[in-house]
């Protein structure tokens, strides 16, 4: 196989592309069973049908491999998370819907998000995903200033998360995805007590109270 210089395969080539899944699809399952701490590249690599050398062409370890099965998940679901200054039709009963949708998400994978966020998970994919969610919030308070869309904005934010040149300092949204994964992390790791429905409605006065502007 012909590998880059650091000695991963290529992303354009499509068997890596059809390994990388395979491999992303066997963690998520594997997760659902045992913590994310007790597997072995070896489990991975058996549930997906690969060798360990197949397994290290592609990822450096279990958690880099967590990292890039979640990145595409955390992504849609940090873009249905209302950030400060969020703008909508009709915000009162938009934002809630877009919380009532993260949790959702959450609750349908709850063993991969117990795993990656609770005390045995990843402090990788933690910080993914305080990162991209603090990026989120920057965006929508840009937006709301109107100096940029908020597509553009979190696309140039995230961008800048993935290729590790930082991200913005702003306080408001990194208080705001803090509090956000801390919630998640404690109704995942309780057994999801109250449904997506009541997490939203108990959620958003906390986002109220955050953004007003009196």
């Amino acid at each position: 196989m012909t590998t880059n210089r650091d000695g991963r395969a290529p992303l354009g080539d499509r068997r890596v592309r059809r390994t990388q899944k395979a491999l992303q699809g066997a963690l998520i399952e594997l997760v659902e069973e045992r913590d994310l701490s007790r597997l072995s590249v070896a489990d991975v690599a058996g549930r997906a049908g690969v060798s360990r050398s197949t397994f290290y062409d592609h990822y450096r370890d279990v958690h880099e491999l967590a990292e890039a099965a979640c990145t595409v998940m955390i992504d849609e679901l940090i873009g249905a998370v209302p950030g400060p200054g969020a703008v909508s039709a009709d915000p009162a009963r938009d934002a809630p819907q877009k919380l009532l949708a993260f949790f959702t998400t959450l609750a349908e994978h709850a063993g991969l998000y117990r795993a990656l966020l609770g005390p045995s998970g990843s402090a990788r994919v933690i910080d993914h995903i305080r990162r991209r969610a603090t990026a989120a919030g920057y965006a929508g308070a840009r937006q709301a200033r109107g100096k940029a869309t908020v597509g553009a904005t979190v696309e140039a934010a995230g961008e800048a998360v993935r290729q590790g040149d930082g991200d913005p300092h702003d306080v408001p949204a990194a208080f705001a995805a803090g509090a956000l994964v801390g919630v998640a992390a404690d109704w995942l790791q309780r057994g999801c007590p109250r449904t997506p429905a009541e997490m939203a409605d108990l959620t958003w006065p906390l986002f109220t109270a955050l953004y007003r502007r009196d």
